[in-house]
């Protein structure tokens, strides 16, 4: 059983499927991910989606159940099997209690969120499971974390009832991880040619995505204006900007000066529209793909033993924007997440340092009227 890439015989728009032990399209998954990319699903949500389906079936073969008629035992005994190392999910092999699971809770609850949507699809032909997974609990009856976003009007409809997962581990909040102003530094002056460096500066003072960054053309960026713009589009590296709205970032005049030397001393009259392209291994000129990007990263993670995502950058830009007094509601048009909520849910932390500089700004440790 594996997952295949695809691509449609119309429009070449990528998408993926999950094909059985003998390589035939799994049906039922089949035409839920093909439903997935009718409503424009982004290719890489529809991967994840295939990936966590892939699991599903894996164990339901394994246990010869049938994918229509499982009951809530089996989707429980679903999580424990995730939690098994993969070695040892035949049932043939012990596993010692010291061992760590194999699946986190988060990577579980995503799984099971997969397949709950699967079967809410399916639901519409009669398949009742989505019925078990699913349950209606009084709205106002659970905690609320600190950070957790209230809609606007939302005491309009606080006695609806809220749909939760039947099944679902209990998880902590992972905090972003950010790069030290040095180890930014550390990785910039590692940068053998301006066209990387160029790459995680624009990663660093703008904070796009890496597929956002790959796909951008030479018109999105406005160097009298310093500011580049995203836009949600078909690329011929397969790079994507999440589907949403356009939207414009301020930049340096540091960046903008990068970017003007990476055109003179690289780039030359090369006849591209991409920003990042081929340009010291073939095919020459085309756009920059993530493979080689990654290609890159490993490399830069030996030259400067820093461990490190692209992804990272953009956590940093909005980790280092809030804690200049940005705002929430800044960091989110900036980053162009679609909900406020997003962007408090993934960084609306506090470090001991965060808190501490806080407080110092307020006055709290001075001028106090009461000696200690």
């Amino acid at each position: 059983m594996r997952v295949q890439r695809v691509l449609t015989p119309d429009s070449m728009a990528e998408s993926w499927t999950l094909l059985g032990d003998d390589l035939r399209p799994v049906d039922p998954v089949e035409s839920f991910l093909a439903y997935l990319s009718a409503i424009e699903r982004s290719p890489n949500t529809i991967k994840a989606y295939a990936h966590d389906l892939k699991d599903w079936w894996t164990y339901l073969d394994g246990r010869d159940l049938g994918w229509k008629a499982v009951d809530l035992e089996a989707v429980a005994a679903f999580v424990a099997w995730l939690r098994l190392p993969p070695a040892a999910r035949n049932g043939k092999v012990a596993v010692l209690p010291t061992v760590e699971h194999h699946c986190t809770a988060s990577s579980v609850n995503r799984k099971l969120a997969a397949v709950t949507t699967f079967y809410e699809f399916h639901a519409r032909n009669g398949i009742e499971v989505a019925d078990l997974l699913v349950t209606m609990r009084p709205a106002g009856r659970h905690r609320a974390s600190a950070t957790s976003y209230k809609p606007f009007l939302q005491h309009f409809a606080s006695g609806r009832p809220e749909r939760t997962r039947t099944i679902k581990l209990k998880s902590g909040r992972k905090r972003p991880r950010v790069l030290t102003a040095a180890q930014a530094q550390q990785i910039l002056d590692g940068c053998e040619h301006l066209r990387d460096r160029l790459l995680f500066a624009l990663l660093l003072d703008t904070g796009v995505r890496i597929g956002e960054a790959l796909g951008l053309r030479h018109d999105d960026i406005e160097i009298a204006e310093k500011q580049v713009t995203v836009v949600p589009r078909q690329n011929d590296n397969r790079a994507r900007a999440k589907a949403g709205r356009t939207r414009t970032i301020p930049a340096s005049a540091e960046l903008m000066r990068l970017y003007s030397d990476y055109l003179h001393r690289e780039y030359g009259a090369l006849d591209s529209d991409y920003v990042f392209v081929n340009l010291f291994a073939e095919p020459h000129g085309h756009p920059w793909a993530y493979p080689a990007v990654y290609d890159l990263v490993r490399r830069l993670r030996k030259t400067t033993g820093i461990t490190f995502e692209p992804h990272q950058y953009r956590h940093t830009y909005a980790t280092w924007l809030l804690r200049r007094g940005a705002g929430m509601e800044n960091a989110k048009e900036l980053l162009g997440h679609a909900s406020i909520s997003t962007t408090i849910d993934t960084y609306g932390h506090l470090t001991v340092e965060d808190a501490r500089r806080t407080l110092e700004d307020a006055g709290w440790f001075t001028g106090r009227e009461v000696r200690l």
